[in-house]
This record gives C-alpha cells, sequence and structure tokens, in this order.
C-alpha cells in the first residue's frame, strides 16, 4: 500500500482578517525602518537645531598693547643717509623716542551659559587681552571681563553685564557621546563670523599634552576663530569645547579635537565658584599596569594605577603604600592611570573618599581625606639607607651598591639607597624595557634592596613561587617607576 501524499494546505482566512493582519505588519515594518532610520540615518537639515542654539553663541575679538620690534634691519651702511628715509618706510611706528606701542587684535569663540552672561571659550583665545568684547548674534556687542582661567585644560570663563537675561545653553553628558554619533560646531572661523560645520565624533578620550586631556575628535570643520566655540550634539547641548586642530597648514582637514564636557563642566563651576581651580589631591606618584606587572605583583589583570612612590601626603597618611595598585576610587573601579588623575582631579577637596588597593595579593579599604592639588605641586618624596660595595651582573645589568660618591655623581639623595645600575646588555629585556647606566633599584619584589645578593634572593624568591618575572623599583634623576624583568 503506498503511502499517502501530504498536500500542506493554508487554513482559510476571511477577507476582512486578512486585511487586519496585512495592516498589522505593514505598521510593524514601517515602525522597525522608522527605528532604523533614526538611529543611522543623517538629520535631513541642521537648521532647526542652528537657529535654536545660535544666540547663545558669540565672537569674541581681544585687544593687546604690543610694543613694537624696534629698529628695523636695513641693509644699508650705517649712518648712510638712506638710513632715515627706509627705517621710516620699513617701520612706520618707530618714532624719534623710541618704539611705539601698537594695538593687536585676535580673534575667537565662546557661548554663553547662563542667563546673567556667564561665557566659557578657551584659555589662550583670552590670553594677556588687555580688552575683550564680545559679539552676539543678534550684532549687540559688551565688554566682558576675566572671571578665572585654566590652562591646564585651556578653558576660561568670561562675564558681561546685561540689562537683559541672555541666551544661553546647557551642557550635556559627553561620555554617552559614541563614535558615529552626529555633532555641529558653531563658531568664527577665520573671522568670517557665526558660521556652522557638522560631522559625526570620530573618536573618544583623545589625548594631546595635558594631564586632565579627555578630546573629543571630530571631522566637523575646525579652523582658526573657532577655538572655545561650542560642539553640540543633536540636543543642542554642549558636549565639548572647540580647542585644536591637527593640520598640515593651518587649515581644517577634518581632526579636530574638542574639550569633553565632562571634564570642561567641573573646571567651569570651579572658576565660577572661586576664580581658580581647586582639585583634588591624592598624595602619590602612580604609573600604568602592563601585563608582566600585574604577572609580577599577582594581579588577574592589568588594571588600576600602580602606586610607585608615596611622598607626604593624603595618602601617606591613610597607608598607602609603594607597590599598591589603586583598582578603586571613591567607588568607581580605576581602569588606568589617566582615569584616576581626572577622577582625584574633579573630586572637592577637603572631601572623605574610600579607595581600594590590590596589596599582597589581597584588597582592602583606605579612607582619604583629599588635599588641593595646587597647594602641593613640588612636593618631594622621601627614602631609605645603606652602603657596600660590590658589583654582579644579573636579569643583563650589572649593579653595584649606591656609594657617596656615587650619590653625588647621580644627583640623588643623601637618605637614597639601592643598587646602581652601572651597565645594561643592550640585546637585554633590560634594555628593551629602559633601564640605562645611572639608574638606581631601591626595591625588588616590593623589598628594599642594599646590596647585589639582596637582588639574587629576589630573584630566586620569585622562581620559587612559581613567578615569571619580578618587580623592580627604579629611579632615575629622583623619579620612580616599576619595571617588570622576566626572571625565567
Amino acid at each position: 500500500m503506498q503511502p499517502k501524499a501530504l498536500v500542506l494546505t493554508r487554513p482559510s482566512v476571511s477577507e476582512p482578517l486578512r486585511a487586519f493582519w496585512a495592516l498589522v505588519l505593514g505598521l510593524a515594518l514601517s515602525f522597525a525602518l522608522a527605528i532604523q532610520a533614526e538611529a543611522r540615518g543623517a538629520p535631513e537639515s541642521f537648521a532647526d537645531l542652528a537657529d535654536q542654539v545660535s544666540p547663545s553663541v558669540v565672537n569674541i575679538t581681544t585687544s593687546t598693547t604690543v610694543a613694537s620690534s624696534g629698529r628695523p634691519d636695513l641693509n644699508v651702511p650705517e649712518g648712510s643717509p638712506f638710513e632715515d628715509f627706509f627705517r621710516d618706510f620699513l617701520n612706520p611706528e618707530q618714532g624719534p623716542g623710541g618704539p611705539r606701542a601698537r594695538r593687536s587684535q585676535a580673534l575667537g569663540s565662546g557661548f554663553v551659559i547662563s542667563e546673567d552672561g556667564f561665557i566659557v571659550t578657551n584659555n589662550h583665545v583670552i590670553e594677556g587681552a588687555d580688552e575683550i568684547e564680545i559679539e552676539f548674534f543678534s550684532g549687540d556687542r559688551l565688554p566682558a571681563t576675566i572671571i578665572g582661567t585654566d590652562p591646564n585644560t585651556d578653558i576660561a570663563v568670561l562675564k558681561v553685564e546685561s540689562d537683559a537675561p541672555l541666551p544661553y545653553v546647557r551642557f550635556g553628558d559627553s561620555d554617552v557621546m559614541r563614535v558615529g554619533d552626529w555633532v555641529m560646531a558653531m563658531g568664527n572661523p577665520l573671522g568670517q563670523g557665526f558660521s556652522v560645520s557638522a560631522g559625526i565624533v570620530s573618536a573618544r578620550g583623545r589625548e594631546l599634552s595635558g594631564q586632565y586631556d579627555d578630546f573629543i575628535q571630530t571631522d566637523a570643520a575646525i579652523n582658526r576663530g573657532n577655538s572655545g566655540g561650542p560642539l553640540f550634539n543633536m540636543d543642542g547641548e554642549v558636549i565639548g569645547v572647540n580647542t585644536a586642530i591637527l593640520s598640515p597648514n593651518g587649515g581644517s582637514i577634518g581632526i579636530g579635537f574638542a574639550m569633553s564636557s565632562t571634564v570642561v563642566t567641573d573646571v567651569v563651576a570651579q572658576l565660577r565658584e572661586f576664580g581658580e581651580t581647586r582639585r583634588g589631591w591624592l598624595g602619590v606618584r602612580i604609573q600604568n599596569v602592563t601585563p608582566e606587572l600585574a604577572e609580577a605583583i599577582g594581579l588577574e589583570d592589568e588594571r588600576g594605577a600602580l602606586v610607585s612612590d608615596v611622598p607626604e601626603g593624603p595618602a601617606m597618611d591613610a597607608g598607602i603604600q609603594q607597590g599598591d595598585v589603586i583598582v578603586s576610587f571613591d567607588g568607581a573601579e580605576v581602569a588606568d592611570t589617566r582615569e584616576l588623575v581626572r577622577r582625584v582631579a574633579g573630586t572637592a577637596v577637603g572631601k572623605e573618599v574610600p579607595v581600594i588597593v590590590f596589596r599582597d595579593g589581597a584588597t582592602q579599604t583606605l579612607r582619604i581625606t583629599l588635599g588641593r592639588r595646587e597647594d602641593a605641586e613640588g612636593a618631594v618624596p622621601a627614602a631609605a639607607t645603606s652602603e657596600e660595595p660590590a658589583e654582579a651582573d644579573m636579569l643583563g645589568i650589572t649593579v653595584t651598591t649606591v656609594t657617596p660618591d656615587m650619590r653625588e655623581q647621580l644627583g640623588l639623595g643623601a637618605n637614597v639607597s639601592g643598587l646602581a645600575v652601572t651597565n645594561v646588555d643592550e640585546t637585554s629585556e633590560a634594555f628593551e624595557k629602559g633601564l640605562r647606566a645611572g639608574d638606581v633599584i631601591t626595591e625588588a619584589g616590593q623589598q628594599s634592596v642594599s646590596a647585589p645578593a639582596d637582588l639574587e634572593a629576589r630573584i630566586e624568591e620569585a622562581r620559587e613561587a612559581g613567578r615569571k618575572s619580578l618587580l623592580l623599583l627604579v629611579r632615575r634623576g629622583g623619579d620612580p617607576r616599576f619595571v617588570a624583568l622576566s626572571v625565567e
């Protein structure tokens, strides 16, 4: 008997019900396409956004008194009858009594952040200015005074006095911006007046030269004169202050940098309240944790900030030690030294914060009351003692005990002890990781060393413990850093 043939059929559906489901599916598809367009599509126009924020963006003109350069470089013999003619022709500002002062002008941008006239711009826009004039989108002009500046982040706060409330913009959260998000820049490029450019966030977390840097990179056109102007998100919030460009010719090539609002808002708040910055100070010298350092310390992954030195200050008072790894600050995990520096700087002076450190294979929590960084500049680190001339070769380096003569030659303090590096094998790992003759090893395996035998003992201990590397604390010119060398 042959099997029955199976025929697949659709259950019968009435026409009204079929029409209903077709409508539902159509709406669902339209909704899905709308979401996709919102997530990926370009805005139809930036015109509404430009209209919304333009009244709050300002042009800034500064004037500075500059002395004339003096006697021109004339290619005529001194005392020649033509000398006076060429001097007056080439340098008319040179008067009978010497150089005449002249006025120099510079242009920049800024934006209003409060209805009572506080304005944010770059420090380099107004630095050294005798007079500052603010031009608004309406054409009105007002003189401005400097409330405070911060050269470290290149931010300045100005103030104008206005009879009427001024339109202003708010700061947004730059931390939620993603690479690829749309942004709009506005300012006074090349002195052309109010101008708008648009682009995307090209990169996040860029660092140029400052220790507090957190720049947003964008391809929105930024040129000379845009400095100090705002970088907007699509909600009209300022998520960056346009500060610098990377360019071989001085013009925009699509690589611009805006200091993130995460950094700027803290600085602006301090400048408005105190007229100066008051950054938190932990009181440690730190370095990033590399894979080799993490293995030598016993840390599972390379995270946190490794403490290379603890001068007198809040950290020492709270019990932080050299060799600790700071893995959490004030309730937030620490990824690296840059993140720790920013978080400490943004924390109020005098605040007591919990700090979690990794020490001897375990974590512990310390409570530290922050000092003020500006008051602590130039703090001097402390050190140890020893004496005993001897020399040995190990780990690709030649070491000897630090003697009084060496201290003087290397510019070390009287209390510094350890092992002076007298030679480094150029084919060794030690040379590759930057050790050089003249360096001083003060610790190995987080223990003081004062003789070559101490270093040999630390190497053997690391091998017996199954470690692949040994952690060395190395000083050069008084600055300490940790280096992990293989002991296998």
